[in-house]
């Protein structure tokens, strides 16, 4: 047999596809939609990391505040940026103050021309949130006059929200912090950042996972319209057409609608591709343009997805009988055998186990390994799911009319059946798995903040050269704010540079000293040396001599203070430290107002606890309004007892933008199968009703049909699921737990795409249930 035979027969089998009247179209374009929806998401997953790519590329070029190249001086080029960033409900807004110190200050990236002091360029989407309703309390906060919008190149997505302000005065803030003077944004000297092995193990699951189920239902789309392709193929056999001509035939008709099916899906995607940038899913969003597929990836899917189709029909054929007078498929099967089948998961566990145990410590994870190992579980699922299907149907018993057809016609075509839930038991498989491995993972990337909620909700830093006892009054005079406990603190050193002795002078009103020592006695004028303080390791002692020396915001390095001496008093008083609201042990001076040196007042800068009252709803957008208010470089920090990781909470985001569009997938394809498989069986059920079958029974036997082998796929998901997150997780050292509500949840949200689908596919099996049916040309 030579290569062009084969040719000549498989583009047979593609004209056969498209003219063969409205039942070969109608058979081609249910499969180019099934195998269409998942080259879509192929496409869509093969231009993630050109997304990525660009996100970190602007992200980078725009970045100024620690990761900029710092400058000492001004110059023609010098521009000045603080952090003016906040957050509204909870929606992280970045914001930046520029100050342009010569003609030639380099623009921030989209950005046209800097905004004077009052005005300000925010991005499209911070925009309409401050025109909308919804802004109204954001508006109170940023009341400069938008003068311009930023540009795509400034933006990582679409609905990100940003703003440049002008400011004046930057000068004299500049800390290498949160105010620093630069000549260009960006950092060109970063380097790629060495990823945790766990979380690279992670996102290679993950990419395995939610790929392998769109393998799944491309495979199954190419094998619609089976019965009406025996007929076909018997013909062909009567017209003098050999056994392996015929195969080939087939494929060839599998081939058409596949290519069918990559046009389709190059049109799903470039649909997707600009719907993208109107969904906002957990904050990330992506613009059209930055989804941008490989040209590679993009290629290997136009090769490989016809190359399937044509394997997939050759093989599912290679048991059939055809000859001139049918296709021999409805005599009973030999039984499906179960050594081979189990080979596969063995193969995947035997990848997985040289692994076991390694945990971060020991170098990355072997990525082939791991990918080939994920793979072979995940495809021990297929295989083994059509033996468990024909094992349990062939022994279950009588039953109900409705029961009785259903388990019949699961007798009769168990493996259609089974590739039907094939792809949702893979899915909710890698799902179980993934969730454990989450789960178990997540107290190492998970750290307390030591924030005591019970004692505050939120703390605002007010900088130097503020009103602090005005601050505080603000606050107090807040609605929502039910307490205020304020505190100013200044450095404090031996020397008026560079001291080799340092501490810190913490300034209050009695009731505020007291969130941070046990005091013996308070009253205004007081002074106290904290003993017992974290770090202290005697430098309070040695600074608390009464007369000694000291002075108040000493200069370090390259940043100016204002270096106030001050004589330490002789009616100095100890008082030892207690954790304070941030859960640190203070040391140094804690000193009340009628005892701060009028010279320092201004160096000081505040520190304020909020507690609020939980009646009022939008109590903290209030008090962030009002620290605006005070200082628009104010930090406003609202507090949580935990925080995690930002990488590890950004690959959870990416597994739930992703399985979001996987379980879109499998919604749309099992709907797909779901109305061929009733097309195919029109003219049956028609004559059920001609004979006087009720409704209700044959729409409770499609139900039945289903439930059947969605409930064994589940229970064999859920097997899988649970040995391949244990081995996950003794990969990486963790103890084996599982995680039942994870379990539960992923099985349960599989069995509601099935509901969902049955009663969609309810409409359509109505229609299809009439005697008219029988009708025929």
């Amino acid at each position: 047999m030579n290569l062009r035979q084969w040719a000549r027969d498989l583009a047979m089998g593609v004209r056969f596809a498209f003219s063969g009247g409205r039942e070969g179209w109608i058979r081609a374009l249910l499969t180019a939609v099934g195998v269409g929806l998942g080259v879509a998401l192929l496409l869509l997953t093969t231009a993630i990391p050109s997304a990525l790519s660009v996100r970190h590329e602007r992200s980078e070029a725009r970045s100024s505040l620690f990761v900029g190249t710092s400058v000492r001086s001004a110059s023609d080029h010098s521009l000045l940026v603080a952090d003016a960033g906040t957050t509204f409900r909870d929606k992280d807004i970045l914001g930046r103050a520029l100050q342009p110190e010569g003609p030639h200050a380099r623009l921030p990236p989209g950005v046209d021309a800097f905004p004077a002091k009052g005005e300000m360029v925010v991005s499209p989407a911070l925009k309409k949130l401050l025109t909308s309703d919804e802004g109204r309390l954001l508006r109170e906060r940023l009341p400069e006059r938008i003068v311009g919008t930023i540009g795509e190149s400034g933006l990582l997505g679409p609905a990100e929200l940003v703003l440049y302000r002008g400011a004046d005065g930057l000068a004299s803030r500049v800390d290498g912090g949160r105010v620093v003077r630069l000549e260009h944004f960006g950092n060109p000297n970063a380097s790629p950042e060495r990823m945790d092995p766990v979380l690279l193990l992670l996102v290679l699951v993950i990419f395995v996972v939610l790929l392998m189920p769109v393998a799944v239902f491309i495979a199954a789309a190419v094998r619609f319209g089976g019965e009406q392709r025996d007929r076909r193929l018997a013909a062909l056999r009567l017209v003098g057409s050999d056994s392996r001509m015929t195969r080939r035939i087939a494929a060839g008709e599998a081939l058409g609608g596949a290519l069918l099916g990559l046009v389709l899906g190059s049109v799903f995607f470039v649909l997707g591709r600009q719907l993208a940038g109107t969904f906002d899913i957990l904050d990330i969003s992506v613009f059209p343009s930055s989804l941008n597929p490989s040209p590679l990836l993009a290629l290997l899917v136009a090769v490989a997805v016809p190359a399937a189709a044509v394997l997939v029909t050759l093989f599912a054929l290679r048991g059939v009988v055809i000859e001139p007078l049918g296709v021999v498929r409805t005599a009973k099967p030999a039984r499906r055998r179960l050594w081979w089948r189990l080979l596969l998961p063995l193969a995947g566990l035997g990848m997985l186990y040289p692994m076991l145990g390694q945990g971060r410590d020991h170098g990355d994870f072997n990525q082939y390994l791991v990918t080939g190992g994920v793979l072979l579980l995940l495809v021990g699922v297929t295989s083994l799911l059509p033996w468990v299907v024909e094992t349990v149907v062939g022994r279950l018993g009588a039953g109900g009319v409705a029961w009785q057809l259903a388990v019949r016609r699961l007798q009769l075509s168990s493996g259609t059946a089974a590739r039907m839930v094939n792809g949702i038991a893979v899915a909710v498989a890698g799902a179980i798995a993934l969730q454990m491995l989450f789960a178990g993972v997540e107290d190492d990337y998970t750290r307390s903040t030591g924030k005591d909620v019970s004692r505050a909700d939120m703390q605002v830093t007010v900088h130097s050269g503020s009103d602090v006892a005005g601050a505080a009054a603000t606050f107090r005079r807040t609605e929502g704010v039910r307490r205020v406990t304020a505190l100013s603190q200044v450095s404090l050193g031996a020397a008026r540079k560079d001291p080799d002795l340092g501490s810190e002078m913490m300034v209050g009103d009695c009731a505020a000293l007291r969130e941070v020592a046990a005091l013996p006695s308070c009253r205004d004028g007081d002074i106290f040396a904290l003993r017992g303080g974290e770090y202290d390791e005697g430098t309070t002692a040695k600074l608390a001599r009464p007369g000694r020396l000291l002075y108040i915001d000493p200069s370090y390095g390259d940043s100016r203070g204002r270096e106030i001496p001050w004589h330490v008093p002789a009616g100095l008083k100890q008082a030892d430290a207690i954790k304070d609201p941030n859960g640190i042990k203070r040391s140094g001076f804690l000193l009340t107002p009628g005892a701060v040196p009028p010279p320092a007042a201004p160096a000081l800068t505040g520190q304020f606890f909020l507690t609020f009252d939980p009646a009022v709803p939008d109590a903290v957008e209030h008090a962030r309004t009002a620290s605006a208010r005070i200082d628009p470089l104010a930090d406003a920090m609202q507090w949580t007892s935990t925080r995690q990781t930002p990488k590890f909470a950004a690959i959870r985001t990416g597994l739930f933008v992703g399985a979001t569009c996987v379980l879109g997938l499998i919604g749309a394809s099992l709907l797909v199968s779901q109305l061929e498989q009733l097309r195919e069986r029109r003219k049956l059920l028609s004559a059920l009703v001609a004979f006087g079958t009720r409704r209700r029974t044959l729409g409770l036997s499609v139900l039945w049909q289903t439930a059947i082998p969605i409930a064994l796929g589940l229970l064999l998901a859920t097997a899988v699921g649970m040995t391949l997150g244990a081995v996950l997780l003794r990969m990486t050292a963790t103890p084996v737990t599982v995680d039942w509500s994870s379990v539960l949840s992923m099985t349960g949200i599989g069995a509601a795409i099935v509901l969902a689908v049955t009663a969609l596919s309810l409409p359509p099996l109505l229609r299809l249930m009439r005697p008219e049916g029988l009708r025929t040309e």
